[in-house]
């Protein structure tokens, strides 16, 4: 870690809030295992919706947890590379307020937009 790497950007809160998100996508992906039975369109229609509709907010959290993942794995390698604190894109330093806010972030606001 660089002498201007916030403390919030060090490995055991990166490292922290990796196990949190595998624990989340495992509890996600045991659900869709053992949900019961399809959607079945009988004399409740509207059941079958709000489950469908379940379903695809549940892939989406999970797409979005995995990628918030993918995120903090990058980070922690640029923390172990002594990188830590750098824009992936442009180099530049990423200031201190936006890793305090997302401490694994490796895009600049600029860069992230």
């Amino acid at each position: 870690m660089n002498d201007r790497t916030p403390a919030a950007m060090d490995a055991p809160s990166l490292a922290h809030r990796a196990d949190e998100i595998e624990a989340r996508l495992v509890a996600i992906e045991a659900a869709a295992v053992t949900a019961v039975g399809g959607i079945g369109f009988g004399k409740r229609v509207g059941e079958g919706t709000n489950i469908a509709v379940e379903r695809f907010s549940e892939v989406a959290i999970h797409d979005g947890l995995q990628h918030e993942l993918a995120t903090i794995r990058r980070a922690e390698a640029k923390l172990r590379d002594g990188d830590g604190g750098r824009c992936d894109s442009c180099g530049s330093v990423i200031p201190e307020e936006r890793l305090e806010a997302i401490p694994w972030a490796v895009h600049c606001v600029h860069c992230a937009t």
